[in-house]
């Protein structure tokens, strides 16, 4: 009995290796019959090699019964997906006019308009040294990718973060006291010019917070006691002309302040590479009676070096002003930078930058194209929003009102969207299983009147098509120079906050007051709604605790700052930084970082 067993068991691994076999083969086939066997398809001809390896229910179950239960878990075992590509000519979407365009006619000094079914129509230029070329093409594809590939650089490096504009923090912290403190302060000053005083930091100023690596700091002026710190840097310039350096940590000098010689309103950019390379524009061309010429700036941070600048009185430009509050985007696969003007034109510039690290050198040798417009939903130019990217398309609004799609390759409108006013407030997009999509919202400016009032707009439109879906609408008081309505750039939800989107609306009862609500983004419908004794054009911040939950910090014109739960829209605490907060808070980890008008900037340790 003992034997005959024996003999019998002896047949059952070479049973099993047989059986394997024929599992393997016919999955194989299985496999190339779905085209799921990397490199190759149905047909037998190559596919691309971040294909991944999956198998469905379905494709299982027509798999013959395996007879080892391991074999099976081995076949179904999940293939890590692909790293996301940084190839644009990967990452650019293929677009189509959408229902609502209507024609396309090629003008006689090689312009190019469009007319759309609403009644607006834009003409538009591509503009290479400065002349128009007609049927522009660029000579390289630029493309940007998810929101979280924006930089390579630990930090907040531009205005809210990426090109989404959704990033106003970076990292996590644990929030157990649910409690703001002041852990340093660092004077900073003003300025009298355009016939006004400017104290602090104004719209939208939110500094840049940045993590070097050890091999760029150690080639920086910063002060010989930092070489050694794994430092993280604040960068921030400000009414006063002068770029502040500064220690996160300690809020002291992390190297001299830099002398621009004129003001800063809106919000620099650190290279995303993480060059030491620094970008601004500038908000004021008069400095205590001093006069001077627009220019957007590029610094070399090796020493501190202006190395080269964009006139903001473009000859090319419709508008004279030149003033630039716009924060730029780097695409750092093409290294090509992308800046709005308030003089209406939009630079795409290709760097050609030379970055050596082991001789402490940093260069660079411009080649700039410009697309220039007319929108006949108004004849107000001028961008100081700061442009969102969704792969190959560039989303922006001007003080006419008119949104943009604009293909940034061919520099060609995709569509266009009228909203009705002023819009300062910077596009947020965001990408879902059902679609892409913006939120946008307007000002009350070119329709107020004085003792008027207006509706802001708020707005969820299709990213790819330009479609309304969904608005609300915010009474609000007209005040000549301070805005009512949305100036603040809104918080798109995320984490355990994904169903709604959070805007501050300014001046929505008296010359003074605001409300902060949340809408459920499918919907539109308020989720709740706080009344603000004071109104903030300050961008509220959103950051993530340690344990999952989602906080919000908001600044307002009292000089209060809250901390908020995004869930209800109530104070869970609040301090005092001063002075009315026009500029926007970036955070680090637990540190939260603003300039204010008391002519300080605060570093505020979340608890």
């Amino acid at each position: 009995m003992r034997s005959k067993r024996t003999n019998k068991n002896s047949l059952l691994p070479a049973l099993v290796v047989f059986t394997a076999i024929l599992v393997i083969a016919f999955t194989a086939l299985v496999l190339m019959y779905f085209g799921k066997i990397p490199g190759i398809n149905v047909n037998g001809t190559r596919q691309p090699l971040e294909t991944s390896l999956t198998i469905s229910a379905s494709d299982i179950s027509s798999i013959a019964d395996a007879t080892d239960t391991q074999q099976l878990d081995e076949i179904t075992e999940p293939v890590e997906e692909p790293a996301e590509s940084t190839n644009p000519d990967e990452l650019i979407i293929s677009w189509q006019n959408p229902d609502s365009f209507v024609s396309k006619k090629i003008m006689g000094d090689g312009s190019a308009k469009k007319s759309y079914k609403d009644g607006g129509s834009i003409q538009f230029w591509a503009l290479v040294n400065n002349k128009t070329v007609k049927d522009y093409k660029a000579p390289y594809n630029i493309a940007f990718g998810s929101p979280e590939m924006y930089s390579e650089l630990e930090g907040v490096t531009t205005f809210r973060g990426n090109n989404y504009r959704t990033g106003p923090a970076w990292g996590s912290t644990s929030v157990k006291e649910k409690k703001l403190e002041i852990v340093w302060t660092h004077d900073i000053g003003a300025v009298s010019g355009v016939g006004s005083y400017w104290p602090g930091a104004g719209w939208t100023g939110q500094p840049l917070i940045v993590h070097w690596s050890e091999e760029v700091r150690k080639i920086m002026n910063i002060n010989e006691d930092l070489k050694s710190k794994d430092l993280v840097e604040v960068i921030y310039p400000v009414f006063d002309g002068n770029v502040y350096f500064l220690d996160l940590e300690t809020g002291k000098a992390s190297r001299p302040k830099m002398n621009i010689g004129f003001s800063t309103k809106g919000t620099g950019m650190v290279d995303s590479r993480g060059y030491p390379l620094f970008y601004s524009g500038q908000g004021l061309n008069e400095n205590n009676g001093k006069k001077g010429a627009f220019k957007y700036r590029i610094f070399d941070l090796i020493n501190q070096k202006e190395i080269f600048s964009l006139p903001g009185n473009d000859p090319v430009a419709f508008r004279t002003w030149g003033a630039n509050d716009s924060s730029a985007l780097l695409n750092r696969y093409t290294d090509t930078l992308i800046n709005c003007g308030e003089n209406g034109l939009i630079y795409k510039v290709k760097l050609n930058t030379n970055f050596d690290k082991e001789a402490g050198t940093i260069s660079i040798d411009p080649e700039v194209t410009k697309y220039r417009y007319k929108s006949s939903y108004s004849s107000n130019q001028g961008i100081e929003n700061s442009p969102a990217f969704y792969r190959n398309l560039m989303y922006f609004a001007d003080n006419g009102g008119t949104v943009q799609c604009l293909d940034i390759n061919t520099l060609e409108p995709v569509w266009i969207y009228n909203t009705g006013d002023d819009t300062d407030s910077t596009i947020t997009i965001e990408e879902t299983d059902e679609g892409v999509f913006l939120y946008t919202a307007n000002e009350i400016d070119k329709r107020g009147k004085a003792g008027s009032r207006a509706n802001c707009n708020i707005r969820k439109l299709n990213a790819l098509t330009g479609e309304l879906i969904w608005q609300r609408d915010y009474s609000c008081a007209y005040q000549d120079y301070i805005n009512g309505g949305a100036l603040a750039t809104p918080v798109v939800g995320k984490n355990d906050i994904s169903d709604i989107v959070i805007f501050n609306v300014a001046l929505t009862g008296t010359s003074n007051d605001g409300t902060l609500v949340a809408i459920d983004k499918k919907t539109g419908e308020e989720v709740w709604n706080r009344h603000l004794i004071a109104y903030s054009w300050s961008s509220p911040v959103d950051f993530i605790s340690d344990d999952g939950k989602t906080y919000l910090i908001l600044c307002d014109f009292l000089g209060d700052m809250h901390l908020i739960d995004p869930k209800t829209g109530e104070d869970l605490d609040k301090i005092s930084v001063g002075g009315n907060v026009e500029a926007s808070p970036a955070i680090y980890n637990d540190m939260a970082v603003v300039g204010t008008y008391a002519k300080k900037i605060y570093g505020v340790k979340i608890k």
